[in-house]
């Protein structure tokens, strides 16, 4: 499998959008490389830009992006509302795939030695990839910012990592610039229903983990209280794994506070939200919005979304386009512009535009079933019938749970609907695989066969490729099975206004297990190895045995009901 990393550079240029552009375009010069998002920002001056692919290509975009912003932006004329120190300010390398961080260190600390060496910007390595404990957090190695970096990197202190720690008009052009490896960071800023910056930092400091100076007396004016070393003493915040401070924003003339949380399995994104809110309405302040810079992981929004159901005690088993919206909803992430999930997440982002049989409309699919190509065919279409009970029995779970006089039970519904929501996603997916397995045995088919060799490949390549497209059909009748039971529960227990609802998914369930069951045993007569045949169809009759007596058993108790 691909090990994938990402990277998020932040350049200090978010008002000219020809040098951002032009910046952002060495990524897709990169092959291997994709660039996910561009978010610049008018008043912080600065531009987030982020991109993912293997950690070689990845490498390789960031050192021309980084020679690209050296060229364009000239730090003595830097101003902006956010700390920084370099024209190309940070690079982290972030890994996503198939990754361990200790290989995305020894990636950040070669692209910092490449930087340094090739361009002569002084480099300080950070965070996971830092050579020692008081350069691991970026604030410590920013300290100072642009303006104090000519005596920073003369210290022997903090002279660079790598690079030049001589300052010259190289240097005072490019500024220098922090490479690090991190896990994923999620930046936020939350849009109060005030002015005041002052406010804002107090609602920052009120929650970051670092929290805000001990005050003498307890008194906001008081004296800072210091240790026995002379540093100052901190109160910490509410929320774990996180930064923050409050700004004012001119373009949306409303104070924000700006926090990057570090740690979303610690402190998740909705409770931030409700934290951040809480400590606000304390100050008579609301938070009317969240607005995210740059990307976001789906799972963080889908957390979201559950735990903003369940407060309203909702059905949690909906489809994942339905639990975003409750998430952006519930936050306010279109309060400030439009919030598309298939720009702003990343998963949807890697995967691109689908163009398989799901992501079809239904006249196309019906329409492409009906061609003369022979995919999809039976065993898809065994698939997509299975997808369909299940979500019939999700769809009476779901009213089950919404039902008048059945408040203190949607607990009890939603987890059935989460169920049937997974056995349909499942499923959906045995639709696309298992025309894929009918396109691998074509491949293997298609294989030369002139010589004794060639024949032997091959053979091994069909039966292989047969294999495959025996055990997902299998997977179908397997899936589709335990269609049977949420139905069941839904014909005893569910809204007896949709209980033919339910009935009618048990009648896609058995045709989808018998259909599956046929592609098993029409493709297992073609197959050499005979145990594995007999083995797979006589667990596969077992099913269908109990799937007929089963589809008799629900269908009479429908009938009897509705008489």
């Amino acid at each position: 499998m691909k090990q994938i990393i990402e990277c998020v550079p932040n350049i200090s240029e978010g008002r000219n959008m020809e040098i951002v552009k032009s910046i952002a375009s060495t990524v897709e010069q990169v092959e291997g490389v994709k660039l996910l998002d561009i978010d610049p920002g008018a008043t912080t001056n600065r531009s987030v830009i982020t991109f993912v692919g293997e950690p070689e290509a990845v490498c390789e975009a960031a050192f021309r992006l980084v020679s690209k912003a050296q060229e364009l932006i000239d730090m003595r004329n830097h101003h902006g509302d956010h700390p920084r120190f370099g024209a190309t300010d940070v690079c982290p390398l972030i890994p996503v795939a198939n990754i361990t961080m200790e290989e995305v260190i020894g990636y950040a600390r070669k692209l910092g030695e490449r930087i340094g060496k090739e361009l002569g910007i002084p480099v300080y390595c950070y965070e996971f990839a830092a050579f020692e404990d008081k350069r691991r957090n970026l604030a410590s190695c920013r300290a100072g910012e642009y303006e104090g970096l000519q005596t920073k990197i003369a210290s022997s202190e903090w002279k660079p990592d790598f690079g030049s720690n001589v300052w010259n008009e190289k240097v005072a052009k490019s500024g220098a610039i922090a490479v690090g490896a991190r896990d994923f960071l999620l930046a936020v800023n939350y849009n109060l229903n005030t002015t005041s910056t002052r406010r804002a930092n107090a609602i920052a400091f009120d929650v970051r983990e670092k929290g805000r100076p001990k005050r003498e007396g307890g008194k906001p004016n008081g004296k800072i209280v210091k240790d026995e070393n002379g540093k100052d003493i901190y109160i910490p915040g509410t929320l774990k794994g996180t930064k923050a401070i409050g700004w004012y924003i001119e373009e949306y003339g409303i104070a924000q506070v700006s926090m990057n949380i570090t740690n979303i399995n610690q402190s998740p994104l909705h409770i931030c939200f409700d934290e951040v809110s809480k400590k606000a309405a304390e100050r008579g302040i609301r938070v009317t919005g969240v607005e995210i810079v740059g990307l976001v992981p789906k799972k963080a929004l889908i957390d979201a979304g559950k735990y903003y159901l369940a407060k309203q005690q909702r059905s949690l088993g909906v489809c994942e386009k339905d639990i975003i919206k409750i998430a952006v909803k519930s936050m306010g992430l279109d309060d400030l512009k439009p919030f598309k999930p298939e720009e702003k997440i990343i998963e949807y982002l890697i995967k691109g535009k689908q163009h398989g049989l799901t992501d079809m409309t239904c006249n196309d699919f019906v329409n492409e079933t009906a061609s003369e190509s022979p995919a999809p065919g039976g065993g898809s279409i065994s698939a997509y019938i299975g997808s369909l009970g299940a979500a019939l029995a999700t769809m009476v779970a779901n009213l089950s749970s919404h039902k008048a006089g059945w408040d203190d039970r949607w607990e009890e519904f939603s987890k059935i609907a989460e169920k049937g929501q997974a056995i349909k996603d499942e499923l959906l997916f045995l639709v696309n695989e298992d025309t894929n397995a009918f396109n691998k045995i074509m491949e293997a088919l298609s294989l030369p066969k002139k010589t004794e060799a060639d024949k032997k490949t091959r053979a091994d390549a069909i039966e292989v490729a047969t294999k495959y497209a025996i055990e997902i059909p299998y997977r179908t009748l397997c899936k589709s099975f335990e269609v049977f039971d949420l139905c069941r529960q839904m014909i005893e227990t569910g809204n007896p206004n949709s209980i033919t609802d339910a009935a009618v998914g048990v009648l896609c369930a058995r045709t989808a297990c018998i259909g599956a069951f046929m592609n098993v045993k029409i493709n297992c007569g073609s197959l050499t190895d005979k145990v594995f045949a007999e083995n797979i169809i006589s667990k596969g009759q077992a099913l269908i045995d109990e799937a007929e007596m089963l589809e008799k058993e629900y269908t009479s108790t429908v009938f009897a009901k509705i008489k």
